[in-house]
């Protein structure tokens, strides 16, 4: 009650009973004008209040995160209806992240003028799509507050940090799921089940004219009609839309302490990044990516213009998103294999009418090396080539099920809260199955996201009767989590669990053998096998190295023999054949 009388004290304008009243809900960032950002306390009381006052607006905490504060989503719909379920039978739902990176901010400022110029009545709401927002997603980098960290950007004045309460980069965790964040993250994107996701960003890279840059999903990734639809008509539209408000965007500039007229390539969104783990599901997703040297206002500015012609296309086109999600969910059946990494396709490039400014090497006078710098009272408009074209370097085929022995729970929450569907074995069971073997890898060097990811693995193929125990999981790949579950469980794949090291068990070997004694047993083997004797001797006449080392020697017969443990280097993962 007293909100709301504070409220209507605060009444700007009510013209007649036919118009909505209009609420002089100001921003943080309008206080300002345009030099500060709200903090996580004010951005949470704005759309609070917003939600007391009208009835299309929805806010509610769903699940934890590190910081110990939940995640909240507000959600507006015309219809006052806030049931997902209900929402979906006939309406599109488009949802918005905000503050994966908090001293990115400018899509937590824009959103809130966005969800109250909409419920107000300054600009129309959409009537067949639902429009849902996470204020801020990184609560423990938004409450870590400071003016120092984003070395190169130009404003706000102050803003959050881009580690979150545990210094996790939350936009590398959506598979690894390290964080409380992640999981309420899972939970609430099966819970909206977005058709459109859009994740806003300020970006850190080369200098050039642009305010806004767009990074969609990589379409060949997506596939099919959908990854067709994302590439040739939902990103052309938006940008049709915002050069006819004057407001110029190119897709986003991947480069690194290079000029971008030479030329660069798309971004491969895997599955780590938010649009890649929302389109495991077939979800239409994009991150926004302002440019860092930009004023803030007119980078808030632009962030708000660019959802405004996100909702429009998603409501004009709704009914086309609707069925080419459908059919792409659909067509799940009928998929025999999947790709699992990517390269560029050096055959097929795209030509963009790049607005830069002229960039020169020039002696450094703190190093007295070269040095980039760009001359802005120099622009440019000049045809680069852009390479958005990628094609498979791994794939397999796709089998009928997967089968995960009940201990592995860590890998089996992970798929329960991502939905996927499985069922216990009801018995004692045997199944043909394909198994795979890690018979080579790499591992990074330094810490990467609390962890040190494999990559480069190479996998050996057995097909074998094994026998299963009641309890452990068969994981049929007929459904519409297909393209998470192949993504994790394929040991291949970039940012699959093995190479996320939660396999790192099976790389041990955990029993081996005293030398004096082994000596004697493996003399036996070799007497007894001439096969393995004639192997031994060879595998030291060309390996040099090997013939120099007596134990490597004792090692590689105990490898050849049956005392050796099948658990090493044995993937725990196996695959249903039919």
């Amino acid at each position: 009650m007293r909100i709301l009388i504070v409220l209507l004290i605060l009444v700007v304008s009510c013209n007649n009973s036919n118009e909505k009243p209009y609420y002089d809900f100001e921003t943080h960032f309008e206080k300002s004008e345009g030099f500060e950002t709200a903090t996580y306390q004010q951005t949470i009381k704005f759309y609070t209040g917003l939600s007391d006052v009208y009835p299309e607006i929805n806010i509610q905490d769903i699940g934890e995160t590190d910081s110990g504060n939940p995640l909240h989503i507000v959600t507006l719909n015309n219809e006052s209806q806030f049931d997902f379920s209900e929402i979906r039978k006939n309406k599109r739902i488009l949802l918005i992240n905000n503050g994966i990176h908090p001293g990115e901010s400018d899509g937590i400022d824009a959103t809130m003028m966005l969800f109250r110029d909409l419920a107000n009545g300054k600009i129309e709401a959409p009537e067949n799509t639902v429009i849902v927002t996470i204020p801020i997603y990184n609560v423990g980098g938004s409450l870590n507050r400071n003016s120092t960290t984003r070395t190169n950007q130009n404003g706000p004045k102050d803003y959050g940090f881009r580690g979150n309460a545990r210094n996790y980069d939350l936009n590398r965790d959506f598979i690894k799921c390290d964080t409380k964040n992640a999981e309420t993250f899972a939970e609430i994107f099966h819970l909206v089940k977005p058709d459109v996701f859009i994740d806003n960003h300020v970006s850190n890279g080369a200098d050039y004219q642009y305010t806004l840059t767009h990074l969609f999903t990589q379409h060949n990734k997506l596939n099919g009609d959908l990854g067709n639809y994302i590439h040739s008509e939902m990103m052309p539209k938006l940008e049709e839309k915002l050069i006819a408000k004057n407001w110029d965007i190119t897709p986003y500039v991947n480069v690194f302490n290079q000029v971008p007229e030479k030329g660069f390539s798309q971004f491969m969104d895997y599955p780590r990044y938010s649009t890649g783990y929302t389109t495991l599901f077939n979800t239409l997703g994009m991150m926004v990516e302002t440019h860092m040297l930009k004023p803030y206002k007119q980078r808030v500015e632009g962030t708000y213009e660019l959802m405004k012609s996100m909702i429009e296309i998603t409501e004009d086109q709704g009914d086309k998103i609707t069925a080419l999600r459908k059919k792409a969910n659909n067509n799940i059946q009928f998929k025999k294999t999947y790709a699992l990494n990517w390269e560029i396709d050096t055959t097929k490039t795209s030509t963009l009418r790049f607005k830069g400014f002229e960039g020169e090497s020039i002696k450094s006078e703190i190093t007295g090396f070269s040095r980039l710098k760009y001359d802005r009272k120099k622009p440019f408009i000049k045809d680069i080539k852009y390479q958005n074209y990628f094609k498979p370097t791994v794939e397999v085929e796709i089998p009928a099920a997967y089968i995960i022995p009940r201990g592995w729970h860590r890998i089996i929450n992970l798929l329960k809260l991502n939905q996927v569907e499985m069922r216990q074995l009801e018995s004692d069971s045997t199944f043909n199955v394909e198994s795979y073997r890690i018979e080579n890898y790499k591992t990074r060097q330094q810490a990467y996201e609390g962890h040190y990811p494999h990559y480069n693995v190479s996998v050996s193929i057995k097909t074998e009767k094994l026998a299963f125990r009641k309890g452990d999981y068969l994981i049929k790949t007929n459904q519409p989590s297909l393209r998470y579950i192949i993504e994790t469980l394929e040991p291949q794949a970039p940012d699959s669990f093995f190479n996320w090291n939660f396999f790192d068990a099976i790389l041990q070997q955990k029993e081996g053998f005293s030398p004096y004694v082994w000596e004697d047993k493996a003399l036996e083997l070799l007497n007894n096998n001439e096969k393995l004797k004639i192997a031994l001797e060879t595998k030291k006449q060309s390996d040099k190295v090997f013939t120099s080392n007596w134990y490597a020697q004792l090692d590689w017969i105990h490898k050849q023999s049956e005392y050796y443990e099948k658990a090493h280097l044995q993937y725990p993962i196996y695959r249903v054949v039919n």
